[in-house]
């Protein structure tokens, strides 16, 4: 059996090294939570919620020279890379960005998975709030409820709006100003 010399690891950056292999990996998207490789692939279930939020959401997005999209969210210094369900971002922070901070973001929105589901509704919003995204929106498919998250701080989010029941109009505060219609999920 071959040794490996004492210096294979010098100057390998591990995090760095999982990023990139999921970045560049072929096949289903994938996500890393808490150093975990989580692939991706909803139901259409789930596709059909985002997509009947993130309507809603377009116009106002557009207003304010944003984004929407489920691009790549990166961590820094941490084992996690997210692909949020829909996160809304400034135009000129997404321009020719591989991957944004969720402190770029004006707004996130997790829709849960049945095989998935602790990860929104606990890890994702403890990070989310440790690296600054302003709003969280908690889509919780197995409970039909709607939870706001917003003022992040490195304990969490200090402010919780919810959880409502589908079918209760929720209000996205700014720059949003916007009215969720939730009837139809």
């Amino acid at each position: 059996m071959t040794e490996v010399p004492s210096d294979y690891n010098a100057g390998v950056d591990a995090e760095l090294a999982l990023k990139y292999a999921i970045q560049h990996s072929k096949g289903e998207p994938a996500q890393i939570v808490e150093g975990i490789i989580e692939p991706i692939s909803a139901s259409w279930d789930h596709e059909a919620i985002a997509e009947t939020l993130r309507d809603q959401i377009r116009a106002r997005a557009r207003e304010l020279d944003c984004v929407t999209g489920s691009g790549n969210l990166d961590l820094p210094g941490s084992a996690n890379w997210f692909i949020p369900d829909i996160a809304v971002a400034p135009a000129a922070a997404a321009q020719g960005a591989d991957a944004l901070l969720p402190s770029d973001t004006l707004l996130i929105v997790e829709v849960t998975s049945a095989s998935h589901e602790d990860t929104d509704r606990v890890v994702k919003r403890r990070r989310y709030a440790q690296y600054g995204a302003p709003l969280y929106l908690l889509v919780d498919r197995q409970a039909c409820s709607l939870t706001l998250y917003s003022k992040p701080g490195e304990l969490g989010y200090t402010h919780t709006d919810g959880p409502h029941p589908y079918g209760t109009p929720l209000h996205i505060p700014a720059p949003f100003h916007l009215h969720l219609d939730t009837s139809s999920l």
